[in-house]
């Protein structure tokens, strides 16, 4: 057993033993090892290269990085600290630069290319096949046969790019750190849900403010603290004041990510001329299933086009919802002050707002506004489904639903060491037996913890040359709803949505059982690797498998029919603009790495703001974009830059594969084993499209998802 634990490739990994002092000696032997292993490859003769000597030795050379590195990308994203970060970010250049060489290395190259002109090489099948290409591919889209002056660059370029989207990150994180809201007058609390206002109070108390007799109230930028504020709170000064401080998270100094953002994006299309691609969206799609930054647009501006109309229609339902809301309150007290002075008549313009006319509404107050008029339009409140989706009890059911759809066994294993004590540990099997792969569950929020939700794997196993099957290991995190003092974590059915979704991606994880590690689970191009995590969701919409789970914490009641209905019914409210959200999102992406020399000087956000504005609800001030704050686009190298559309074209995917399931039965075990045979256990090991097709037995129907959001017949 290794001394650094960082090099200890144990299934059970001793967490408490990773300390950021070891970072540096663990990554540094591994880097050693790695470059060693990549020489000796390189140095073979070239008539003496094959796929076992070459490829798949390639492939074992940065297993040990690979992990250790992992595990340290891992702890920071969950266990952030000054010393973490210190130790990470001192390593990230030599492991970028070692990444980066290898596709460059002209030795490598060559020997790699020996074997794919190989009689051996014509002869490959199946995953060998795929893998050949894939590597082949990789080496070519990396610059493998550029000079050796570009070659240079685009090494330096790699470091470059880790090192500033690893600051863009830290500014994000620590930006929402650094804010909170203290609330000593419980009056501004009003219409905040009952277990909002708790966790306020406990966040307080962890910080030591407020006492029995003179309780504070302590807001923050995580999502479970300001979503409520912003859908229900009563005091408009308190919504204003934390959307003023979400938008700014990346905007301000010394948190600010203008710079970074331009040099993100000129270092990217850089790499993309270098690669003679016009623009750095043609750069990461080629390979992907929209082949190509105008297809990419093309697909997100049919969305926008099919939604438009629907999107006006909505945006002006809420304008005109609010103008009459209004207007029926400042009438209401009219009456009143009318009655106080005995007048049979209208009281004076003085004593009364004049009619409100419908516009823009205030950006902080566009929460609220839907809010209360989807709960005027279906008499349905989300907050009343809480007490009916305890968290243990939403996992539990979650597990108990694939036992029945894909015939697995999902176990926890208590004592297993790890990196919080609110994490879990667990162990799938299946129908034989076999222990397919454990996993980990980090679900609520903290302050040494990144935001969002993610799914990330640690060590990927799968078939082994014998004959036996080595498990996989990942992870599952979020930052849901926290339980309070006097009760259990209970979720919103939007973060019920979420947990399936992660656990979809999970799925595709450890149910792989593709040979080659590399192509193994959710390594598949990344408009096709939220299919298995979104058609997931779709059974948190079904009433069979909801009473497998929602279930009330106190009564054990399950939903009853009348607010089942109501939340079936309103489940397209401002579908439209859930839609034309996304649209944008993915339209400035796209935008900035098209056209990115329009955004490397002057205002960016104004910039951002143009190309998208029509696809933005118009408020008034103007809502901000995310290009400041947006983790997905530049939080990494690559990431979902030029790809955010994905999880769209995705959707159209499960949107219309799970018609299958409808059709054949949510819980038809046949249905469910074919999508673990066609779909999950595949990975990178044949086109994506192909796969789609195999289980289909048809191209996707674009409309699918159109038709499930109401937005077409």
């Amino acid at each position: 057993m290794p001394a650094n634990p960082f090099l200890d490739p144990a299934f059970e990994i001793r967490w408490s033993q990773h300390t950021p002092d070891l970072i540096e000696p663990a990554i540094t032997a591994a880097l050693g090892r790695a470059q060693a292993a990549v020489d000796v490859i390189a140095a073979r003769d070239t008539g003496t290269a094959n796929f076992e000597n070459t490829l798949l030795a390639l492939e074992r050379a940065t297993e040990e990085l690979g992990l250790a590195w992992g595990k340290v990308t891992h702890l920071q994203a969950v266990c952030d600290s000054p010393a973490l970060r210190a130790a990470h970010n001192a390593m990230l250049p030599a492991v970028s630069a070692f990444n980066a060489k290898i596709p460059l290395n002209p030795a490598l190259w060559a020997r790699v290319r020996a074997v794919a002109e190989s009689a051996e090489a014509r002869a490959l099948t199946g995953a060998r096949r795929r893998f050949l290409d894939e590597t082949v591919a990789d080496f070519r889209s990396a610059g493998a046969d550029l000079p050796a002056d570009k070659r240079a660059r685009l090494e330096t370029l790699q470091g470059e790019l880790a090192e500033v989207t690893q600051k863009y990150s830290e500014n994000v994180l620590d930006a929402t750190n650094a804010w909170q809201l203290l609330v000593e007058d419980e009056a501004r609390l009003r219409g905040l849900p009952a277990h909002a206002i708790a966790a306020a109070r406990a966040g307080a108390e962890k910080k030591g403010l407020g006492t029995a007799e003179k309780p504070v109230w302590r807001f923050t930028l995580h999502g479970p603290s300001q979503e409520p504020v912003l859908t229900y709170a009563e005091d408009e000064a308190l919504r204003r004041e934390l959307w003023t401080a979400a938008v700014a998270v990346g905007a301000e100094t010394p948190h600010d990510n203008t710079a970074l953002v331009q040099k993100i994006l000129a270092l990217r299309a850089e790499k993309a001329a270098l690669l003679g691609k016009p623009h750095f969206a043609d750069l990461v799609l080629e390979r992907r299933m929209a082949k190509g930054g105008a297809a990419a647009l093309a697909f997100v501006g049919d969305l926008g086009t099919r939604s438009a109309a629907a999107f006006a229609r909505e945006c002006r339902e809420l304008e005109e919802f609010r103008s009459g809301q209004m207007n029926a309150a400042d009438n209401h007290v009219g009456c009143e002050l009318a009655s106080q002075r005995g007048a049979t008549s209208a009281p004076p313009t003085t004593e009364k707002s004049k009619c409100a006319a419908p516009g823009p509404l205030k950006a902080w107050e566009v929460s609220l506004w839907a809010e209360k008029l989807r709960q005027a339009r279906y008499d349905f409140d989300e907050e009343a489904l809480r007490p009916y989706f305890p968290m243990e009890r939403v996992v539990a059911g979650m597990f108990e639903l694939v036992g029945k759809i894909f015939g697995l066994r999902v176990t926890e294993k208590p004592g297993a060491e790890t990196w919080h004590p609110e994490v879990k540990f667990y162990e799938l099997h299946d129908t034989r037996g076999r222990h397919l792969g454990s996993f980990y569950t980090d679900w609520h929020p903290r302050e040494s913890k990144r935001g969002g939700a993610w799914m990330n794997y640690l060590i990927t196993g799968g078939p082994r040359p014998d004959g036996s099957r080595a498990p996989h290991l990942g992870l599952m995190c979020g930052n849901m709803t926290p339980p309070a003092a006097d009760r259990p974590a209970l979720l919103t059915h939007r973060e019920v949505e979420t947990v399936f979704h992660e656990f979809g991606h999970l799925l595709h994880h450890l149910l792989g059982e593709v040979e080659i590690k590399s192509l193994n689970g959710v390594n598949v191009v990344w408009d096709f690797v939220e299919l298995p995590s979104q058609i997931m969701e779709n059974w948190t919409w079904e009433r069979a498998s909801l009473d497998l789970f929602a279930r009330h914490h106190e009564t054990g009641a399950t939903i009853p029919d009348g607010l089942f209905n109501k939340l079936v019914a309103a489940k397209n409210f401002r579908a439209a603009c859930a839609m034309m959200r996304q649209v944008q999102l993915g339209r400035m992406d796209l935008a900035l790495h098209t056209r990115t020399a329009e955004f490397l000087d002057g205002d960016l956000e104004a910039k951002a703001r143009a190309t998208v504005a029509d696809c933005m609800i118009p408020t008034e001030p103007p809502g901000r974009t995310l290009v400041k704050r947006f983790g997905h686009l530049f939080s990494d190298p690559v990431g979902y830059a030029a790809g955010y559309y994905s999880y769209k074209w995705a959707e159209v995917l499960d949107a219309d594969a799970f018609t299958r399931f409808q059709r054949e039965g949510i819980f038809n075990a046949a249905t469910g084993a074919e999508f673990v045979q066609k779909i999950l256990c595949k990975g990178n090991s044949a086109d994506a499209a192909a796969l789609f097709r195999d289980f289909m037995g048809r191209d996707p129907d674009p409309g699918a998802l159109l038709r499930r959001c109401g937005l077409a017949a």
